[in-house]
């Protein structure tokens, strides 16, 4: 059996990879779409008996196709003895991270007070450099007005269709079928994560209201996850095109981000539009920001009264009175600080910033976050990417990542991209109080469509640069 589906997924991959070869701004349309139904589609492989590392050679198809894209631009600058775009702070910045990357892979554990194997290393790195090649991939295509306005239909129906199945989902499908459709498995036994939510998912499928009788379900849909979910409807609502047809999938995106009950997405998506207020000199999307915050304030009130609801088996009773005894009963409000997921991002936050000051050298790759937790390492720092990048690569990768993220703003403003602008400062923001980048969705789409849409001054970019402004209207 293992044979015929490697047969198959080789044959698909040879298709995708030469689609990709022939014209590599293909790459892109394919990780909006292919990103959010990937760990779906995964997790129903290792249901059907696809396990250990066929299924981890299927997985990889993503950096596979991010390879091919860079060989073929990479090549056609060879050829033409050329970079395609004009080196800038925000790419110097990106090779300056990137090579610190490399630099610290290589560095021993030991010598950094380090705990990673040479596997979660190979992790680590993985997850700190697909943005670095995703943004040099986007860098050096050349995408016009016609094209922008294709990958914005995309993304918006990737986003209502990711909407739609998630509303469906946590109405229609009760959770015990998520408890035994081997998603459980999937994330322990192939991925290596140790969740103690209900029934051993991972703890955000469902929100905590501190009662016995019941819990809240959020919208996971084919991410498997609420928070990959909601940037996903984030990006895609700050880059709605400004046509009629793309009213309604809008508001299902939204829906779809309301149903997440991520309220950091609902901040973030905020926060972007004041962005474009300012990037587009526009006072109407200041006005959509002060509606948002109104309804996220709303939401988080209502919602617990008419959300979607699931019950605790009798061993996640005996889990929860465990907590309860050790670190008090969960909050049933959404706003208060005390709320057990808005408390452990503060404490990690506070306790990331205190790591990275007292060990500004770092500890090396692997020994934070996802990849830590995935590898059964002692977390160093999670939660936040910018202290994740402290604790990995010292104050000096902290400092790189975070210079690199704002000269993208800077190059993305200048370009007058003013919905990209909007889109990516989302992003940073959200990076503060989770691993961003962790979600290989916003890891490849988000950088690949910021450094596309960063233009140059060369006269051959001229007409680049008159197409990226054409992006707040979505063509």
């Amino acid at each position: 059996m293992t044979a015929i589906e490697l047969v198959v997924y080789a044959l698909l991959l040879a298709v995708a990879a030469a689609a990709v070869w022939r014209r590599p701004v293909a790459a892109l349309y394919l990780f909006v779409v292919g990103l959010a139904l990937h760990n779906a589609a995964m997790a129903a492989l290792y249901t059907a008996g696809v396990h250990g590392s066929t299924l981890t050679a299927i997985a990889a198809w993503k950096e596979i196709l991010l390879a091919v894209a860079l060989a073929r631009v990479t090549l056609d600058a060879l050829r033409d003895r050329t970079l395609p775009f004009r080196p800038g702070a925000a790419d110097w910045l990106a090779l300056a991270y990137g090579v610190l990357v490399v630099v610290y892979a290589l560095v021993p554990q030991s010598t950094l007070g380090g705990g990673a194997t040479r596997h979660t290393v190979a992790l680590a790195a993985k997850h700190d450099l697909v943005p670095v090649g995703a943004f040099f991939l986007g860098r050096s295509l050349r995408i016009g007005r016609d094209e922008l306005r294709r990958l914005a239909w995309t993304l918006l129906g990737t986003a209502g269709f990711v909407a739609a199945l998630g509303i469906v989902d946590v109405y229609a499908v009760p959770i015990g079928w998520w408890r035994t459709n081997g998603v459980v498995d999937y994330f322990s036994k192939q991925l290596g994560y140790d969740y103690h939510g209900t029934g051993r998912l991972p703890e955000n499928f469902i929100y905590n209201t501190g009662s016995e009788q019941h819990f809240l379900r959020r919208l996971v849909s084919t991410f498997l996850s609420p928070l990959a979910s909601g940037y996903l409807m984030v990006v895609a609502l700050l880059l709605l095109p400004r046509r009629r047809l793309a009213i309604p999938l809008g508001a299902l995106a939204f829906a779809g981000l309301l149903f997440t009950f991520s309220r950091s997405s609902l901040l973030a998506l905020a926060g972007g539009l004041v962005v474009l207020a300012l990037a587009a000199r526009d006072v109407r999307p200041a006005g959509l920001a002060v509606l948002v915050v109104g309804i996220a304030i709303g939401w988080a009130h209502v919602f617990p009264s008419i959300g979607p609801t699931g019950h605790w088996t009798k061993h996640d009773l005996v889990v929860q009175r465990k907590q309860s005894q050790a670190s008090g009963p969960a909050s049933g409000n959404a706003l208060s600080e005390s709320e057990p997921s808005l408390h452990e991002h503060l404490v990690a936050l506070k306790d990331g910033v205190r790591t990275v000051v007292h060990h500004p050298q770092g500890y090396g790759l692997g020994n934070v976050g996802q990849t830590a937790s995935r590898t059964r390492t002692p977390i160093k720092a999670g939660e936040s990417n910018y202290t994740e990048m402290g604790a990995e690569l010292g104050l000096l990768g902290a400092v790189l990542w975070i210079a690199w993220g704002l000269a993208v703003l800077v190059g993305l403003w200048r370009s007058r991209a003013v919905r990209m602008t909007a889109a990516f400062a989302a992003v940073l923001a959200l990076a503060i109080q989770t691993d961003v980048i962790g979600d290989p969705w916003v890891a490849y789409v988000a950088w690949s469509f910021a450094g596309a849409l960063i233009v140059g001054t060369r006269p051959q970019e001229r007409l680049a640069t008159a197409e990226a402004r054409a992006v707040p209207s979505g063509g």
